[in-house]
C-alpha cells in the first residue's frame, strides 16, 4: 500500500476528512487546468482555499512541505487563476494551504493512521 498511486488518492480523501470536519466545504478534488492540478479546492467561511495534499509514508523522500517548490507553487496559481475566472469568483478573497499527510506507521504492508499538517496561507500570488 506504500505505492504512490495508491497512497497519495488515500492522503488526499484523508485531507478532505480533515477540511470537513474543521468545517470547510469542499467544491473541488482534483480540479485540472491544462497540465496544473489542485489537489482540493474548498471554502473556508468566506474564503477560497487551493490546497496541495502532499502524502509521504517515509521520511525518504523528505517532509512533504518541502515538496511543494516555488514551480509546483506557480502551477497551483496558474490553476487557481483559471478556476476563479471560470467560476467567476475572481473577487473572492482566497489563500493557498498545503496539508502535509504522514503515515504513522505501516505494518506488513498496511497504510496505518494519517498524522496531518495543515498550513493555512502557506504561499502568496503575486499578480
Amino acid at each position: 500500500m506504500n505505492d504512490p498511486h495508491t497512497l497519495g488518492p488515500q492522503g488526499e480523501k484523508a485531507a478532505a476528512e480533515y477540511l470537513r470536519k474543521k468545517g470547510y466545504r469542499i467544491l473541488e478534488r482534483n480540479y485540472r487546468y491544462r497540465r496544473n492540478e489542485i489537489d482540493i479546492i474548498a471554502r473556508d467561511r468566506g474564503t477560497i482555499c487551493f490546497i496541495e495534499v502532499k502524502t509521504r509514508s517515509t521520511a525518504e523522500k523528505g517532509d512533504p512541505l518541502e515538496a511543494v517548490t516555488p514551480q509546483k507553487q506557480q502551477e497551483i496559481i496558474k490553476a487557481a487563476k483559471a478556476y476563479l475566472a471560470f467560476s467567476g469568483n475572481m473577487q473572492s478573497d482566497c489563500r493557498f494551504d498545503v496539508i502535509a499527510v504522514r503515515v504513522q506507521n505501516t505494518n506488513a504492508g498496511m497504510t496505518g493512521p494519517f498524522v496531518i499538517q495543515h498550513v493555512t496561507d502557506a504561499f502568496w500570488a503575486t499578480q
